[in-house]
Parts: structure tokens; sequence; C-alpha cells
């Protein structure tokens, strides 16, 4: 007797294999709060909405050079940028560095919590997207940090930054101009001036590519601003003739 053997197709629709394995990703690497660290509820959230009000958004009015947070509207520059020459043009912050930015900031680059910004990157396309724009940037190019210590993090965070602002602002990222070849001694203890001292030998620019003119960099934290005209200046050597700077947080002005 003959056996007959038939072979049964079953067709998965793409989406539901797609949405079973989010599915399971949920359940075995539940999103995190980039503010309190807990399982953000309800899910499809970036951040707990109670957590939302914990954040120090930056808010009018602002240094025109820097962003950082003045006390009227009379006040034209913060003490920082009146006290300095700056060589960039201005630039833009989503949120003050104080003690909850820190502990959110620290878990992203010292716990690998990438994810984090997923949330800064959406709150900066939403509430600084059109004044982003507005700088008609050819490149988005993030700060880099020492090959040594990215070694030892895996990764940027300024990049990893700037490729979630990337895609909707439809500006290109662009990490071979800037460069950083020398490992700097810790800048927490330095006031501006050292740190620009510290700095000014740190970075590196190729000539800037036909079609790139300005660029906007991109960065986590702007506190003194030494690392952004650091950067500002190597760049203006290499042919950058605008050159703006967005950052997730600032820090207060001094």
């Amino acid at each position: 007797m003959m056996e007959i053997r038939t072979k049964i197709r079953i067709k998965i629709p793409i989406k539901k294999i797609r949405d079973g394995s989010d599915f399971l990703t949920d359940i075995l690497f539940p999103r995190r709060c980039p503010v309190c660290g807990d399982i953000v509820l309800p899910k499809g959230n970036l951040i707990c909405p109670g957590c939302m009000a914990k954040l120090s958004w930056v808010r009018r009015p602002v240094c025109k050079k820097c962003g950082k947070e003045v006390l009227d509207e009379t006040i034209e520059y913060c003490c920082d940028c009146t006290r300095h020459k700056r060589s960039f043009d201005y630039g833009l912050s989503l949120i003050n560095y104080d003690d909850t930015a820190s502990r959110s900031m620290a878990r992203i680059k010292y716990n690998n919590k990438r994810e984090y910004l997923d949330f800064y990157g959406e709150a900066m396309i939403r509430k600084m997207g059109k004044r982003i724009r507005s700088m008609n940037g050819d490149a988005l190019i993030p700060v880099p940090v020492h090959p040594s210590r990215r070694r030892e993090r895996g990764f940027n965070q300024a990049e990893e930054l700037a490729r979630r602002l990337s895609g909707p602002l439809g500006i290109p990222v662009n990490t071979s101009i800037l460069k950083r070849e020398r490992k700097t001694a810790p800048q927490k203890n330095l006031d501006s001036s050292g740190r620009l001292r510290n700095l000014e030998q740190a970075f590196t620019a190729s000539a800037l590519p036909s079609g790139v003119q300005n660029v906007i960099l991109v960065d986590d934290i702007y506190t003194t601003g030494s690392t952004i005209e650091a950067c500002t200046r190597v760049l203006r050597k290499a042919g950058a003739k605008q050159v703006y700077f967005v950052t997730i947080f600032i820090g207060h002005g001094q």
C-alpha cells in the first residue's frame, strides 16, 4: 500500500510575524522610562506620563547665542556668552541639566540605555524641529568621542542621537568630517577657559565635502560651551560657513 504524503503550506502574513516579534520583545525587554527607570505604562509610550513634569524643560527667554535661560527679555546674552567669544552661530537645547537629567544621562552613557534617546530625540523634533530646520543645515555632525571611549561604551551617544534626528529632519548624518584624536583630561574640575585649552588640540576636521557649508553639531550636553567651541573652530578652518548646535541638556548660566 502506497503512502501518500501531502505538503501543506501555511502562509503567515509578515505583519503578524512582526507583531508577534514585537510582542515577544516587549515581554523580554520592556521599555524603561528615561526618568524613573521603571517599565513605561501605558504600553507604547516612551516615558511615564507622570515623569514628564519632572524634567526641567527650557523655557524662553533664552540667550540668543547658546540658548540658556535668562531672567527676562531685555537680556540678550547669558553671562557665559557675554564673557567669552563664541565662534558658533547659535544653539538650541531641550532640557535644563539638573539632578534628574544627570541621572538619566548617566544611565545612557554608562549603563547602555540607548533606548532613552528615542524619547529625547522625539521630544527634540516635536519641540524644536521647526527651529532646527530653519538652520538650513547640510549635515548633522555628532561630537565625536575618543576611539578608546567608544570601544569602552560600545557607542557614541551623540551619534546615536543624531541618527534619531536625521530622518524626521531630512538632514544626513556625517561622521567622517570631525574626529577626536586626543583623549583629554577630565573636564569637571576645570573652569571654562581651562576646558577650552584642554580641548583645543583634541579635535580635527577634514575639508568639508562639496555641498556641505552649514553644519549642525549634535551633542548630549552643553555646559560651559568649551566642547562646542573647540569643534566649531576646527570646522570653520575646514570650510564651514555656519555652525549651529543642538543638545538634549544645557547647564545653567554662570
